[in-house]
């Protein structure tokens, strides 16, 4: 047997053993192939209309798992005693299901049940290996354990959250709208970023990436009657039998409620399709892909709020995800992702234990996502007077940003001045966030969420803003605007389609003029944005 590369175990903080896991437990795997043929340089470097984006179809036939691999791993999985569950050529995958004993032998594995904050999982305590045969083939392989990693980017102010609990505990009360009212909705921030007029994103996909919690109907009709708009049309996608399940209101449910509301204010006649998946490395490996690859809803932009620290993954499951977001690069689909809620350092106290060290949060440090870090602004009327970096609290409050441990400085990040890390040996790596938006819970966003109004902040609201944004961007242009990061600090740089924030630091990295591992390239304009790529 021959040791997966990027197989160890990512540490784990915080988590008590229970001994090995029973030999009798189900458990499902994907296995991740290697590509039929490497990507070839894009033109994605080059302007919206000098692009060439290939079709989904295209991109299986020339990019997706080939029959030969596939059929070898179904082979090894017969041997072993496992069975094939479902073949996905697009997405590089292949579901195999058995035992966790044979999962465990086949694999050349070992597992242990651990008892954490969220509960009781599977933990994976040594790397996986492959027969000789798979080796070069196989390049992950997922769901053998499933501790939860990622975790929302969201934030309650302080005064809607009291007024929202004291609510709920009133006997006989029924929640309305009027509760904890306060803040800003996506149709204010599209007024105030001055996002283009006469557009509402028809035509276009909004995926909606979700490792936990649900969305109900009702809120939805509710919410977006209160805006003077019809709910948007959502549809719930499971994912590794991932499914809408509301619950209560401060669950994942206001991650939910908050990506749908803030993206359908801004763009209403979009569709969503909502991706349901499991809380584990697998489940976000298989929701990105699951997005990105499907051909009946053909997501234009995909939202992402969830995410943790780089050290929190293994190296095959950051090398997965990144290469489906080079993937939605060539298949022109913008990816959008929340920067982190927890300064620079990205470790907030209460989901762990710090190690002291500085973390680019994934997947905002992919090279092919747009990472959208946070801000705090002050507003007279309709008009913003001051916006600086988001930092309420650099260990519990504050926008992520920072510079990658994983992922080198890509070629058109090479003249942005990204700084040298804050960690020992001081290495410049992947800088992150390329943009931002308001995000403080202070000046956060009005949302409704089982039953409750409330107000929310944190940078998983800057994600669907932007997916919005471009939803917009992709309706009134002939070409989807795709990997928007090589424009950003290319021929965008410079056009005034971004207002620069220079004031404010996130615990580790100040902002200043130009692009800073705080906000990025800044907020934006969004009608100078679609004139410049129109240009």
């Amino acid at each position: 047997m021959v040791k997966l590369q990027g197989s160890v175990p990512a540490t784990s903080a915080d988590m008590r053993s229970l001994g090995p896991a029973p030999d009798d437990e189900r458990i499902d795997v994907t296995v991740f192939v290697r590509r039929r043929a490497p990507l070839a340089p894009h033109s994605l470097d080059a302007k919206p209309g000098q692009r060439r984006y290939l079709t989904r179809a295209e991109f299986a036939a020339q990019h997706g798992a080939s029959d030969a691999d596939l059929d070898a791993v179904a082979a090894f999985a017969q041997r072993a005693g496992l069975v094939v569950v479902e073949r996905r050529p697009a997405a590089r995958s292949i579901v195999l299901s058995g035992t966790a004993g044979r999962v465990t032998a086949a694999f050349g594995t070992a597992i242990e049940r651990v008892e954490h904050a969220a509960g009781i999982s599977r933990r994976r305590t040594a790397p996986v290996h492959v027969p000789p045969e798979l080796d070069g083939i196989v390049e992950g392989v997922f769901g053998i354990d499933d501790v939860p990693i990622a975790r929302p980017h969201f934030k309650f102010s302080k005064e809607s959250a009291q007024a929202a609990m004291l609510a709920s505990m009133s006997p006989g009360a029924e929640p309305s709208d009027a509760q904890a009212a306060s803040g800003f909705t996506g149709i204010d921030m599209a007024k105030l970023y001055d996002f283009p007029a006469g557009l509402d994103g028809s035509g276009q996909c909004i995926a909606i990436i979700e490792l936990g919690g649900g969305y109900r109907s009702t809120d939805l009709k509710a919410y977006f009657k209160s805006l003077g708009l019809p709910a948007p049309h959502v549809t719930a996608v499971s994912v590794d039998g991932g499914k809408n399940s509301p619950s209560l209101p401060w669950s994942a449910d206001a991650e939910v409620m908050l990506d749908i509301e803030v993206a359908g204010a801004v763009a209403p006649k979009a569709d969503f399709a909502v991706y349901f998946a499991p809380n584990s490395e697998q489940g976000f490996v298989d929701a990105i892909a699951a997005a990105v690859h499907d051909d009946v809803r053909k997501p234009s932009v995909i939202s992402i709020s969830w995410g943790a620290p780089e050290s929190e993954w293994t190296d095959q499951g950051l090398a997965a995800m990144d290469q489906a977001f080079e993937a939605a690069a060539a298949l022109g689909v913008t990816v959008c992702c929340a920067a982190g809620d927890a300064g620079a350092h990205d470790q907030n106290p209460q989901n762990g234990t710090p190690d002291g060290l500085a973390h680019a949060d994934f997947p905002a440090s992919s090279p092919y996502v747009l990472g959208c870090g946070g801000t705090r602004l002050t507003v007279s009327g309709h008009t913003i007077t001051s916006e600086t970096v988001w930092n309420d609290d650099p260990t519990t409050s504050a926008t992520g940003g920072g510079v990658s441990d994983k992922f080198a400085l890509p070629s058109w990040q090479a003249d942005a001045r990204v700084p040298a890390s804050i960690n020992p040996g001081g290495h410049v790596g992947r800088g992150v966030p390329d943009v931002a938006g308001n995000a403080s819970p202070a000046t956060g966003y009005r949302v409704r969420v089982d039953f409750l109004t409330t107000t929310i902040g944190g940078t998983s609201a800057v994600s669907p803003l932007y997916a919005g944004l471009v939803a917009l961007l992709n309706q009134k242009l002939p070409q989807h605007v795709g990997w928007l990061n090589p424009l950003l600090y290319g021929p965008l740089a410079g056009s005034g389609a971004m207002r620069d924030i220079t004031s404010g630091d996130n615990g580790g990295y100040a902002a200043g003029a130009g692009w800073d591992a705080c906000t990025g390239w800044g907020v934006p304009v969004g009608s100078t944005l679609l004139a410049a790529l129109e240009a």
